[in-house]
């Protein structure tokens, strides 16, 4: 469990913290949410309670661990699939499972693979979506804004 104020990253969306739980009636069923509050775009994502670890809710890691991305981030591009779409399949699974190295890996070959040969459009959307997840959980984890993480993870990759 999860208090109000805790830095928290919901697969798929991005880290936030949690402001509030609250209690909502949807289709006649009462269930608490963590209202989370999204650090890029003012945005808020309330997240059901009840299956925090079937969605695979987890900690933002800390501002050690974060050096860990950091050198994923600078390594060299790792083989890919050359078919696309099993390229973006394989990508899109190491997106969905949240981890955070899993994505700075992602966002890397993407951006590495974008300087090369460029993206289509889906992989440019994927590259955007990772990208956002991963300034997102960087903001909160070293503290700083999201122009800053955006020109950490471009300075790193090389």
């Amino acid at each position: 469990m999860f208090n109000i104020g805790d830095k928290i990253v919901y697969p798929m969306h991005g880290a936030g913290i949690i402001e509030s739980i609250e209690e909502k009636e949807i289709l006649g069923s009462k269930k608490k949410y963590y209202v989370m509050k999204m650090p890029m775009g003012d945005m808020k994502v309330m997240v059901p309670m009840d299956n925090i670890d079937d969605i695979g809710i987890r900690e933002v890691i800390s501002a050690k661990e974060m050096e860990q991305v950091f050198a994923v981030l600078g390594d060299d591009q790792t083989k890919m699939p050359q078919n696309w779409n099993r390229r973006y399949r394989a990508n899109m699974d190491k997106i969905k499972s949240g981890d955070i190295y899993e994505i700075a890996s992602v966002v890397r070959n993407l951006m590495i693979r974008d300087k090369k040969k460029g993206l289509s459009t889906g992989e440019r959307k994927m590259l955007n979506n990772a990208k956002q997840m991963l300034v997102s959980e960087i903001v909160l984890a070293k503290e700083i804004n999201e122009q800053e993480a955006e020109q950490l993870i471009d300075h790193i990759v090389k």
